[in-house]
C-alpha cells in the first residue's frame, strides 16, 4: 500500500466521520423510533454531580447512539450482514425461516416458584374456583423450528409443574396449541398469539370450565372475512433488527356489539373491543381493547356467569371471544391495578377467577405478589 493511498483512506475516513457528525448536529432529534417502538434518548442536562458519578457521560453515549443518523437502516444492515455470515440469533430473537421466535431465558431468583405460590394463596383466600392458564410461547410450540443447538427454557416442564398446584384448576393451553402448531397461531414478527391462536385458547379455557359445548366453529364467529391490517411489524421485528420479513396481518373476528368500560385513566370510560386508531400506528396489536390498561369490564346481557381474568397482554386478543360467552368479563392487569384480587372478586360477585399469563411474562412478573393479598 503506497503512502498516497494510505493518506487517501485516512482522509476519506475522517471526512466520513466528520460528515456523520455534521449530519447528526444539523438533523433535529427524533422523539421516537417507530421501528423500535420506543422513545429515544434526549441530550441530558449537565451537572457536576452527574459528571462525577459517570451518569452524564453514560446518558450522552446513549443519546448519540439513539440519535445516530439512519440508525434504523444501520441496525437492519447489521442484522442482514450477520445473517449472511450464518448468524441466527439477533438480540435474543431467533430467525426461523420466515418467522421470528423469541428466546426464553431461565427465570431468576426462583421467581417462577414464588408466582406459583401466589396463585395458590389466592385460591385459599377466595370462595371462587381459581384456574391457572399458562400460555407457552412460540419457542415451545415451534421448538423443532429453532436453529440447531438453540437454547430456550423448557416451558412445557414448568406448565406440568403448575398443573399440580393444590386448589387450582389448570387450563391446558399447551395441548391445544401443539395440536395446531402448523397453523398461524403466533405472529411471525411479534411474540403474541394471533386471533386464531386466541380462539384455540378460548376453546381450552371453556373446556376447563366445563363449557366446551358452547364453543362454536370459527366460521360461526367471524364477523370479518378479511384482515383489518396487513402491515403489522411487531415487537420481535423491532428487537431483532431483522427488517426484511413480510409484515403480519391482524384479524378481528368477534362483532363489536358489547358494552366495554375501561379504567385506563383511573375512572370509568366507554371503550370498545377494538380501537381502530392503533391500526395506523406501529403498535397495531394494541388495537385489541386499546392496549394496556389497569381494568376493563365487558358486559353481555345474553352471556352466562361472571369471570375475573388476572391477565397480561395476551388476553387482549382473547377477550372478544370470552365476551360472547359470559355476562361479565373483568380483565385485571396487576402491573397497573393495585388491589387484592380476592377482595375484588368478592365485591363484584365473580363466579370464577382465571389467571391467564404467557409463560415468559409469568416467570418474570414481580407484580403477582398482589394475588396473595
Amino acid at each position: 500500500m503506497t503512502t498516497r493511498y494510505s493518506r487517501f483512506l485516512s482522509a476519506f475516513f475522517c471526512l466520513f466521520l466528520g460528515g456523520l457528525l455534521a449530519w447528526h448536529v444539523l438533523l433535529p432529534d427524533r422523539d421516537r423510533s417507530d421501528v423500535e417502538n420506543r422513545t429515544l434518548a434526549r441530550f441530558p442536562e449537565f451537572s457536576w454531580e452527574d459528571l462525577k458519578d459517570g451518569s452524564f457521560t453514560e446518558e450522552v453515549e446513549e443519546y448519540f447512539a439513539d440519535q445516530f443518523p439512519l440508525r434504523d437502516q444501520w441496525s437492519g444492515l447489521k442484522a442482514r450482514t450477520e445473517q449472511l455470515l450464518g448468524k441466527r440469533e439477533f438480540n435474543g430473537v431467533y430467525l426461523c425461516g420466515d418467522a421470528l421466535i423469541a428466546k426464553v431465558e431461565p427465570p431468576k431468583d426462583g421467581l417462577e416458584e414464588k408466582n406459583l405460590s401466589y396463585v395458590a394463596r389466592l385460591a385459599g383466600k377466595t370462595d371462587c374456583p381459581v384456574y391457572l392458564g399458562l400460555i407457552p410461547s412460540a419457542a415451545e410450540i415451534r421448538r423443532e423450528d429453532l436453529p440447531r443447538g438453540a437454547e430456550s427454557w423448557d416451558q412445557a416442564a414448568f406448565i406440568a409443574r403448575a398443573a399440580e398446584l393444590e386448589g387450582v384448576e389448570p387450563i391446558d393451553f399447551l395441548t391445544v396449541l401443539r395440536e395446531h402448531a402448523g397453523e398461524d397461531v403466533f405472529y411471525r414478527t411479534d411474540h403474541h398469539w394471533t386471533t386464531l391462536g386466541a380462539y384455540y385458547g378460548y376453546a381450552a379455557l371453556m373446556e376447563a370450565l366445563g363449557r366446551e359445548e358452547e364453543v362454536p366453529e370459527p366460521e360461526e364467529i367471524k364477523a370479518w372475512d378479511f384482515p383489518v391490517s396487513n402491515g403489522f411489524q411487531g415487537t420481535l421485528y423491532s428487537q431483532s433488527g431483522v427488517h426484511w420479513l413480510e409484515p403480519d396481518s391482524i384479524e378481528f373476528w368477534v362483532e363489536d356489539n358489547f358494552r366495554v368500560t375501561s379504567w385506563r385513566s383511573g375512572k370509568p370510560e366507554a371503550a370498545s373491543l377494538y380501537d381502530d386508531d392503533y391500526l395506523g400506528e406501529k403498535d397495531k396489536y394494541s388495537a385489541f381493547l386499546g392496549g394496556n390498561q389497569p381494568l376493563c369490564v365487558i358486559e353481555n346481557p345474553e352471556g352466562e356467569g361472571k369471570l375475573l381474568v388476572i391477565r397480561d397482554s395476551y388476553s387482549d386478543a382473547l377477550a372478544p371471544f370470552l365476551a360472547r360467552s359470559f355476562q361479565e368479563i373483568h380483565l385485571l392487569d396487576p402491573r397497573y391495578y393495585r388491589y387484592a384480587a380476592s377482595k375484588y372478586a368478592a365485591e363484584n360477585g365473580m363466579d370464577a377467577i382465571a389467571v391467564v399469563y404467557s409463560v415468559p411474562n409469568f416467570i418474570t412478573d414481580r407484580n403477582l405478589v398482589l394475588l396473595a393479598q
